[in-house]
């Protein structure tokens, strides 16, 4: 089924004749930047936004990852710290950063000559949790072209097809942007943002693989998978002291560990 699902997307991406890649280096964006360079060669290019909400760590996967494909790549920089509405930390937050975004994309895409944006929203993500970015997605119409929503991929098909392609980013763990560690409501600032990536660094020094530190005013809360609780719960003195370090006041352990879209749990859970 996969495979089947994986011509359908070359076929509609060499139909359009040129494009630029949204890339962050993950598995979705990754997978989707070589099957474009399969098909197009040199009339794909993969581009990433360097940004304050991209942690340099992932800017360096990225950087990497296309090498590994072998797709030109080009990184422009963008801050959404100027965006009123994303600062201020809205529940739409993600609307305003991805229209923006977006909109660099595209303009940049017209300006190099080229015909389409892709981007890499796969089936599972629209189905799941609160996804305003989504929103942004649609409004940009046939300028961006979302592949593994048009022909229904999801997160766990894609990742099959990255093992058949052989990129190391098939099992690379999920990464998000920044500004999904705060809070809404809490303002979104450039030290708050050098804070998380900092401690987020310092978790992955000590080996944690798949994790979050998310940021309640001054406390720290710390998700880690189910299987490194109990790694955590030994480096507890380390962890606490190095994070008191960067300025948080407390550091705190969740005990659900790791789980993606926490922050959105609390309107989630309104609702039913």
């Amino acid at each position: 089924m996969v495979t089947e699902k994986i011509e359908l997307i070359k076929e509609a991406i060499k139909a359009r004749g040129s494009t630029i890649i949204a890339f962050s280096g993950g598995v979705d964006s990754a997978t989707l930047a070589a099957l474009a360079f399969e098909v197009l060669g040199k009339k794909a290019l993969a581009v990433t936004i360097n940004s304050p909400l991209f942690p340099r760590k992932q800017l360096e996967i990225a950087v990497e990852t296309a090498c590994e494909i072998g797709i030109e790549h080009k990184v422009l920089s963008f801050s959404q710290l100027s965006l009123p509405y994303f600062s201020v930390n809205t529940l739409n937050r993600c609307y305003f950063c991805k229209k923006a975004l977006l909109e660099t994309l595209m303009d940049f895409a017209e300006k190099a000559g080229y015909d389409v944006v892709l981007e890499g929203t796969n089936f599972s993500e629209i189905h799941g949790e609160n996804r305003p970015g989504y929103m942004a997605v649609q409004e940009a119409g046939e300028k961006v072209f979302s592949p593994f929503v048009k022909f229904n991929v999801t997160k766990e098909e894609i990742r099959e097809a990255a093992f058949e392609l052989h990129l190391s980013a098939a099992s690379r763990p999920s990464a998000a942007c920044l500004a999904t560690r705060i809070p809404y409501g809490q303002p979104i600032t450039t030290e708050s943002l050098q804070k998380l990536e900092k401690a987020e660094e310092f978790l992955f020094s000590l080996g944690f693989t798949q994790f979050r530190v998310r940021m309640h005013e001054n406390l720290a809360r710390i998700e880690v998978t189910q299987n490194e609780l109990e790694n955590a719960l030994l480096k507890r003195e380390k962890i606490s002291r190095h994070l008191k370090s960067l300025g948080f006041d407390y550091v705190t352990l969740d005990l659900e560990g790791f789980r993606s879209g926490s922050m959105d749990e609390p309107y989630t859970l309104k609702k039913t």
